[in-house]
């Protein structure tokens, strides 16, 4: 089956890169050297991410590298780079050749996982399906971890050019054992929505003009709630946007036997809070970060320290540019406060009706705090820019702009209530 996969994929890369291949491949192999050499020595960890973070940056620097450095006689392959830069695709490649060395290297410590616990606990597994947790920590065969199957994972043509992300153990053991979790009937209303989806982005395209007036500057010309609306419509574009691209690949996957954690298992307008944001934006990156940079940093003993770590990490993986080291150290920023807040009610207990009421209407003015800050933070990171944030502030710390902020944070408020009573609907059933 890896060997069907292979051949499927490396057609696909070759259309999409031509000669450029050569230099996917020549590092991926030198990545499977270093694990299969290094894997069991105490360094491993810091040679993995050494020459992983080494290849992620310089591929950007040097946009992708061409072969007249090599030599004047290999000049001419610099016509044949195909239709699809390689270095963009390529983050993708990184995070699955860390995972391949974190999975190889974990294969030879004794698994905690337990197994029968989990079955007894998860409703995927006791309705008779794998849940993505259990293909993912109770690891594969040795015989799993060859060349082909290595390179069958690096450039699996459905998930190759945008995920969602997958690890190693979860990719390799659905090999021989496709999924069982998606029916034909569940694939057909899946492939339905994801029709309905893609008809609502035409008419937000044809009628709407947010990103226009937002790309263009136009935006620093209007009123305060003029302003306002096209910056939750752009988020709301986004979102959709990136459920399109993310609910297709998974559909494609999903039909060929992998399945992958869904990304934007919650709408945009139903978080409240940034770390259930991140959790339901890029989910499977999320799950990928988790596993392999916060839990190894330390987890939750040193999450205040950690957050940085790990969203400056994002913000290079997604490109070298000084506008998501902003996104990313402003999310850090207003991460603070809300660890603070939920460490405090999580350690106060609410002892009669009034006291419940009080934290309860607390944490709804919090979600309106932080559903600003989200706001302000993604539009900064991926729309104005940190030269931006000026024009933002003068446009609503105004007369004109300060009513505007107030309905928009009673706007918030009402919504993050809302969102408080679908949680608990969720949890009774």
């Amino acid at each position: 089956m890896s060997i069907i996969w292979l051949i499927i994929s490396f057609t696909y890369l070759l259309y999409l890169h031509e000669a450029c291949v050569i230099f996917i491949i020549s590092i991926a192999s030198l990545n499977f050297l270093i694990v299969k050499i290094f894997a069991r020595t105490k360094f491993f960890l810091y040679l993995l991410w050494t020459f992983n973070l080494y290849f992620l940056l310089s591929n950007r620097v040097y946009e992708g590298y061409s072969f007249s450095t090599i030599g004047l006689r290999w000049s001419y392959l610099d016509n044949f780079r195909g239709t699809f830069r390689w270095q963009i695709c390529f983050n993708f490649v990184v995070l699955r050749m860390i995972s391949f060395g974190y999975d190889y290297h974990w294969a030879y410590d004794h698994s905690h996982f337990d197994q029968k616990k989990h079955n007894q606990r998860c409703e995927v597994c006791k309705s008779g399906g794998t849940c993505y947790q259990l293909l993912q920590e109770k690891g594969v065969q040795d015989d799993k971890f060859t060349f082909t199957i290595y390179l069958c994972y690096l450039v699996y043509a459905p998930l190759y050019l945008a995920g969602p992300i997958v690890s190693f153990n979860a990719f390799a053991s659905q090999l021989d054992v496709p999924q069982n979790n998606y029916k034909l009937r569940h694939l057909a209303w899946y492939g339905l929505r994801w029709t309905f989806s893609f008809l609502l982005m035409e008419l937000m395209t044809h009628l709407f003009h947010y990103n226009a007036l937002a790309i263009s500057g136009l935006w620093k010309q209007l009123s305060p709630l003029d302003v306002f609306i096209i910056g939750y419509g752009v988020l709301n574009f986004m979102w959709l946007k990136f459920f399109l691209i993310w609910r297709y690949f998974r559909f494609w996957s999903l039909v060929c036997g992998i399945d992958v954690p869904e990304n934007m298992p919650r709408c945009i307008n139903n978080c409240y809070n940034l770390e259930g944001f991140w959790k339901s934006w890029h989910a499977s990156y999320n799950k990928w970060l988790v596993r392999y940079m916060y839990i190894p940093l330390g987890g939750s003993k040193r999450k205040a320290f950690n957050v940085w770590i790990v969203f400056t990490f994002v913000a290079i993986w997604h490109d070298l540019e000084w506008k998501l080291l902003w996104w990313a150290w402003l999310t850090c920023l207003f991460f603070v406060p809300e660890m603070v807040m939920k460490s405090a009610v999580s350690t106060f207990k609410a002892e009669s009706a009034i006291t419940e009421f009080v934290v309860r209407e607390l944490s709804a003015i919090a979600g309106a705090i932080t559903i600003t800050c989200l706001m302000v933070a993604n539009l900064v990171g991926y729309v104005i820019g940190p030269s931006g944030i000026n024009s933002l502030g003068s446009r609503f710390l105004n007369k004109q702009g300060f009513p505007v902020l107030g309905g928009m944070f009673v706007t918030f408020y009402v919504g993050t209530k809302l969102m408080f009573h679908i949680r608990d609907a969720e949890r009774k059933w």
